[in-house]
């Protein structure tokens, strides 16, 4: 981290402190007799939600296994809210409750009883500390969400003791979320917030005003934050599917309860559905951008039903800086933003100008993506540039890191600029025979000297992927004498197996052969997919390596050949 980005992150660490000892303070004692009170006799209404769990994740729960975010923890006798957690991810998952969407998935009365003894359990060792994981204001909307979606299940043969419980417990969280709502950190967390008030709101019984104005703050959370390309702010693909899956259900309560739906809450899922199709696959899955890790199939197709637009996604969503080339099955999805503003780019990743190319149902070129929370050291590597389609220079990232251990665990490391412009221009080969788009970045010339220029035309035919990167020095001479090597990688699915042929390299996948070609000699080395569900999984990249001073430019392609 340079002198020039050090108060960038001075201002965010101050801005973090204010925020974390605000919320320290509204939890203290006097606050606390706030959230105090009667609680309602029953649910106005229990949501519907499209989320599905599995039912051997709910028999492992039973049997004392619980694994949340990569770690795995056994109880024996007492309980999962006695022992000390193995991390804050694990902790975090764990007080989120989502995986009760596993114990609904089994859909017996074991799992319904299963299930209510562990929400007794947290009732009784975690609900009245008002502080920690467990009340961090992200985690606490995503438990107060998970419970509501899944009441019958919790209270469909309950005593009347836990039912009383239960709705005491529910009334005193909502009333401690909505004092810290505006607490939360920007981006995601707030308008998880906003969504688990404003569910809330529906089915407590509630004055309809009460309704009326948590729907109205969650519509103009959502005009903050969904951008008018239909992309969240944080530049990152699955959040999208994971904001509409908790969106969709308050539309429908909303509509259920004869309530008013705020045009802020219609217009973000009329621009987020084709937003999202824009960011998938022929084969269903999310492109791996800004920390997209493996995407949830059955989500994915609940959302698509609600998804009415009919043709081909937008090449270009502007706002959110993707481009999307689509022709005859073959899809290309590149980043051409800068990296999204500081304080939201926490999970971002240094990808700018990597693309991703698949073919039907076959995946070719991908990035690495994003593990699964809680491991560290795989999330960083996974964000720099290398983990990415593109090119890197002198083996750094084109966005830096703040990168430092005792910030990383209070800021989350977040980037500091690196682009701060990306030049694109859109290109309409000769008889419209191709579609494609050249972009310039700039996140190299600060410290190395060199703008990086790419450019991808898709042959309409869907057969041929062309590609040119450039890299152009620039007056600044500062760090030059460390840019003596630049590599462009294209790292490939695992589904992908390669043979060279000379100097082209063959790609078989799903019954299809496509040959990658280029001008300067490539090898082909060990990658790693992290967006898998089983964990990383091993594959390959093709690498190219150069002297950005004696070669500016490289030119190659993927050509199908059957």
């Amino acid at each position: 981290m340079s002198l020039a980005d050090k108060p960038q992150i001075a201002v965010l660490t101050i801005q973090e402190a204010w925020r974390r000892l605000r919320r320290r303070l509204r939890n203290g004692p006097i606050h606390r007799l706030r959230f105090a009170g009667t609680a309602p006799d029953r649910l106005a209404v229990v949501p519907p939600t499209l989320f599905q769990g599995d039912s051997f994740v709910a028999e492992a729960i039973y049997g004392g296994r619980f694994l949340l975010a990569g770690r795995l923890v056994e109880v024996g006798r007492g309980s999962i809210f006695q022992v000390l957690p193995p991390s804050l991810e694990f902790a975090a998952e764990l007080h989120g409750f989502s995986w009760l969407s596993h114990h609904a998935a089994a859909a017996d009365a074991l799992a319904a009883q299963n299930a209510r003894a562990l929400v007794s359990d947290w009732l009784r060792f975690s609900a009245h500390r008002l502080g920690g994981a467990a009340f961090e204001p992200e985690v606490a909307a995503r438990r107060l969400i998970s419970w509501l979606s899944h009441a019958d299940l919790l209270l469909g043969s309950a005593d009347y003791d836990f039912y009383r419980r239960f709705l005491k417990s529910l009334t005193i969280q909502t009333r401690y979320l909505r004092s810290i709502a505006q607490e939360a950190p920007v981006g995601m967390p707030r308008l998880t917030v906003r969504m688990a008030l404003a569910l809330v709101a529906l089915c407590l019984p509630a004055p309809t005003n009460r309704i009326r104005v948590a729907a109205q703050q969650l519509a103009d959370e959502l005009d903050r934050q969904i951008l008018p390309d239909g992309g969240h702010v944080s530049r990152n693909p699955a959040a999208l599917a994971t904001i509409l899956g908790d969106l969709l259900p308050i539309r429908e309560t909303l509509l259920g309860q004869g309530q008013p739906v705020p045009k802020g809450i219609y217009s973000a899922i009329d621009r987020m559905l084709p937003a999202l199709r824009f960011f998938r696959h022929a084969d269903g899955t999310l492109a791996l951008f800004n920390g997209t890790g493996c995407s949830d199939m059955q989500l994915m197709a609940a959302l698509m039903r609600f998804d009415e637009t009919l043709g081909e996604p937008l090449s270009n969503a502007r706002h959110s800086g993707y481009h999307r080339l689509s022709t005859s099955g073959t899809v290309v999805i590149a980043d051409t933003g800068c990296p999204p503003p500081v304080g939201l780019s926490r999970n971002a990743h240094a990808g700018t100008l990597a693309f991703e190319l698949s073919s039907v149902t076959a995946r070719i070129v991908v990035n690495c993506g994003s593990p699964q929370p809680g491991q560290v050291a795989l999330k960083r590597l996974s964000r720099s540039t290398a983990a990415h389609s593109t090119v890197t220079i002198g083996d750094r990232s084109s966005s830096r890191f703040a990168g430092q251990p005792h910030l990383d665990r209070f800021l989350g490391s977040p980037l500091v600029p690196g682009p701060t412009n990306v030049q694109l221009d859109e290109i309409v080969g000769e008889g419209d025979r191709t579609t494609g788009f050249e972009a310039t970045h700039d996140g190299y010339d600060r410290d190395l000297g060199y703008l990086h220029t790419r450019r991808l035309e898709l042959e309409n035919d869907g057969w041929t992927l062309s590609g040119l990167d450039r890299l152009t020095p620039t007056r600044r001479p500062r760090g030059r004498e460390e840019a003596r090597e630049a590599a462009l990688r294209f790292h490939l699915h695992p589904q992908v197996s390669v043979e060279t042929i000379g100097d082209v390299a063959r790609l078989s996948m799903r019954g299809q052969t496509w040959c990658f070609a280029v001008d300067q000699p490539f090898t082909i080395e060990d990658s790693i997919l992290f967006a898998d569900s089983s964990g990383p999984r091993r594959t390959l990249q093709i690498v190219v390596s150069v002297d950005p001073g004696l070669t500016p430019e490289i030119r190659w392609s993927f050509e199908r050949v059957s």
